[in-house]
């Protein structure tokens, strides 16, 4: 027994000063980074990993891709599971939910302040709650006119609107020349009407988010224009089931104009008719009648955020890093058309020589993020709820604003509760 135990020592030790050998094994030394990508962007962004493990030997990224319809659920139930990845994706909107669950570790210190500040302002800005950053951009996109340029020209405009009443004179020749109402507006996408009071620098929430304000001036305003476009008969109530096929109604020349993003610059590329590629474009979003500034609209798309409690953070960030450098995000866009957020990436790309991308570009310069709170999702649905009545017939503009601040203030009276036992 005790020459076996001899035996034992005698190799342990050998072992110790081979070459090259140590007391931990290659696989204690590697690390695995879960990361959680959604929908096509989950398949590929896969393609540029290999470069960042290489950089990085002994890190390997293992990629789950969640299906953007069950994303958000799944989140928040790994998140109560303390389950979550190391890095995960995540919507602008979601953002302050997740900061408010403690889930987010702060980014301040990822990138630089030079790198900071080649990603769009107002994209960035969507990013940082609470004097930090919590989410690093990812992609960007945002809401602009797509329309059918030679429809246009037809109906006696010559030029995309650039006004308010542009626009609605616009939609009236247009309706005229094709016999259609020529807008395509959804009650499900709450984006072109913020778009519009953001347009009317509205402030939707008030006192740091703790109560609607949506009956004040601004938004009003803007609410009046929205509802005014289906009064007018320009855009139909449930217009959508009309239209069915939302690209084969564009090629029809049914619809043609809608408020949309740019994952709608590849499909109109690819379902448009030969004869019509060339019939359309897209023009920043108009401004108010005699609004001395540039036009905004909303800073959406998506960010990567770090679980707090990942036991890998610097290697975490590392993944942060990589993805946003110019290089990658130039590539990322090649492989699934999601605009950059780096101003550079745009610039090594020459992406905004192109006339439909530079609407984009010139859109970017100006654009918001919604309020930054856990409720935003539901106070979208509220705001939408009402605007569909009033476009039916079933309240006034005025009872439908008063309901919706009402019912906001109701929403936010656990944020109200929160806030002020947090107070100093």
């Amino acid at each position: 027994m005790r020459s076996r135990l001899r035996l034992v020592i005698v190799f342990m030790f050998a072992s110790l000063l081979l070459p090259g050998c140590t007391p931990q094994t290659a696989s204690e030394n590697s690390i695995t980074l879960d990361f959680w990508a959604m929908g096509s962007e989950g398949e590929r962004v896969q393609g540029l990993l290999p470069a960042f493990e290489r950089e990085h030997p002994g890190i390997t990224v293992r990629v789950q891709q969640i299906p953007w319809s069950s994303a958000h659920e799944k989140l928040l139930t790994a998140h109560v599971g303390g389950t979550l990845p190391d890095v995960f994706q995540l919507g602008n909107t979601w953002l302050p939910e997740f900061v408010a669950l403690r889930a987010l570790a702060p980014l301040d210190n990822v990138l630089s302040a030079e790198a900071q500040a080649d990603i769009f302002p107002g994209v960035l800005a969507a990013n940082r709650m609470n004097g930090h950053l919590y989410g690093l951009p990812w992609y960007v996109d945002t809401r602009l006119l797509f329309y059918r340029a030679d429809l246009l020209q037809q109906a006696g405009v010559a030029r995309a609107p650039q006004t308010w009443s542009e626009w609605t004179d616009a939609l009236h020749r247009l309706k005229a020349h094709t016999g259609h109402a020529p807008l395509s507006l959804p009650f499900s996408e709450w984006q072109t009407l913020v778009a519009l009071s953001l347009q009317q620098r509205a402030e939707l929430l008030r006192d740091d988010g703790r109560y609607g304000a949506f009956s004040q001036p601004a938004f009003r305003e803007a609410f009046a224009f929205y509802l005014g476009l289906f009064e007018q008969g320009l855009a139909e109530v449930g217009g959508e089931l009309r239209v069915g096929n939302l690209y084969q109604a564009f090629a029809d020349g049914r619809i043609a104009m809608l408020v949309s993003g740019p994952w709608n610059l590849g499909e109109f590329e690819r379902r448009m008719p030969p004869g019509l590629r060339d019939a359309w474009g897209t023009a920043p979003l108009p401004v108010p009648d005699g609004a001395a500034y540039q036009g905004r609209s909303i800073a959406g798309g998506a960010s990567l955020a770090v679980n707090v409690k990942s036991p890998h953070p610097q290697a975490a960030r590392a993944l942060l890093q990589f993805l946003s450098a110019p290089e990658q995000q130039l590539n990322f866009y090649r492989a699934t058309g999601d605009l950059p957020v780096r101003k550079s990436a745009w610039q090594l790309g020459n992406l905004q020589q192109s006339a439909r991308i530079d609407a984009f570009w010139q859109q970017l310069q100006q654009v918001q993020g919604v309020p930054p709170v856990p409720e935003w999702e539901r106070l979208a649905s509220l705001v939408m709820r009402h605007a569909e009545r009033v476009a039916r017939g079933l309240e006034s503009q005025e009872q439908a604003l008063a309901a919706i601040d009402k019912e906001t203030d109701a929403m936010l009276e656990k944020r109200r509760w929160l806030m002020e036992r947090s107070a100093p």
